[in-house]
């Protein structure tokens, strides 16, 4: 795992890290000896209200080598203003955690288009808004030598959720959402490869606001939720960490889940068979089953 210097002199921008899963990452980042901007405007898990005294409080818990950004993170110059603040207070800016997402549910013939556009600007397009304020700096740096040379400091993570490739009903944004930052992340990773930048992908599975929204609709998905609701978030701090420090050269355009003690790599999507003329029956056998990640991920996890 991360030792306690492994992050000294990096600087990182985690978006909505002042709670949950987000706030696990800002302290793990920070256990680990880099400085650190919490950007996070305290809104609800729908995206309603703010609190600004949210994020200032947490960046105030973790010292003086910690900010806070308490502007929305889902418009193009708040994300350049995060970014800049890194800058400004800490010199420089090596690792971004993009966290922020918020939930808004509803079957596809119910869903409101605004519920839709508000979940995909706060949870896929304010990614890209921070990648995009973030990589040409690293990309400096890179030509720097920041850290020595070749510049093996910059990363990108991208928080995903297995909703985004498995499904579950309901939830149409959120996958949708889930599922482009997948695709993000293995552009990200070719654009920035050339500059040592690595970028990857965690799908969390923890205690968080949102596996508390979760409305079972079976009891496979009741037992979900009573052992999602056992499992804390600090290992996915631990393992964002350990991505972030040397052990993570290298490593770069992966989906990685977390689990307790459970680190997955997950597959993507490759073709696994081949039918000509339409012989859909040749495919058959290759189908992939209609079921949740609530359903998948049914199992005890070790903790």
């Amino acid at each position: 795992m991360t030792a306690a210097a492994d992050l000294a002199g990096r600087v990182a921008l985690v978006t909505g890290g002042a709670r949950g899963i987000g706030l696990a990452i800002a302290k793990a980042l920070h256990a680990a000896g880099a400085k650190i901007v919490i950007a996070d405007n305290g809104t609800g898990i729908a995206g309603d209200g703010a609190d600004p005294g949210v994020a200032r409080g947490a960046a105030e818990a973790l010292g003086a080598n910690a900010a806070a950004h308490v502007e929305s993170i889902a418009s193009p110059a708040s994300a350049r203003a995060a970014v800049e603040l890194a800058q400004r207070r800490f010199g420089g800016l090596d690792i971004l955690v993009n966290n922020a997402a918020i939930l808004r549910d509803g079957f596809v013939f119910k869903a409101e288009p605004r519920d839709w556009e508000a979940v995909i600007r706060n949870n896929l397009s304010a990614a890209f808004y921070a990648i995009n304020a973030a990589t040409p700096l690293m990309r400096e740096q890179a030509k720097a030598g920041r850290g020595g040379k070749p510049y093996r400091w910059g990363r990108i993570l991208n928080i995903v959720s297995t909703a985004g490739f498995y499904g579950n009903y309901g939830q149409a944004a959120y996958a949708s959402a889930k599922a482009g930052l997948m695709g993000l992340t293995r552009v990200t990773a070719m654009d920035m490869a050339r500059s040592h930048v690595a970028c990857n992908a965690i799908a969390p599975f923890a205690h968080t606001r949102v596996t508390e929204t979760i409305q079972p609709a079976s009891p496979a998905q009741a037992a979900y939720k009573e052992r999602a609701l056992k499992i804390d978030a600090a290992p996915v701090g631990a393992l964002a960490a350990q991505l972030c420090s040397p052990d993570g050269d290298g490593v770069t355009g992966q989906l990685l889940g977390i689990r307790g003690r459970e680190v997955f790599v997950f597959s993507q999507p490759r073709p696994v068979g081949q039918a000509v003329d339409g012989d859909l029956a040749a495919l058959a056998p290759h189908f992939t089953p209609l079921e949740t990640d609530l359903e998948a991920f049914n199992t005890d996890a070790v903790l």
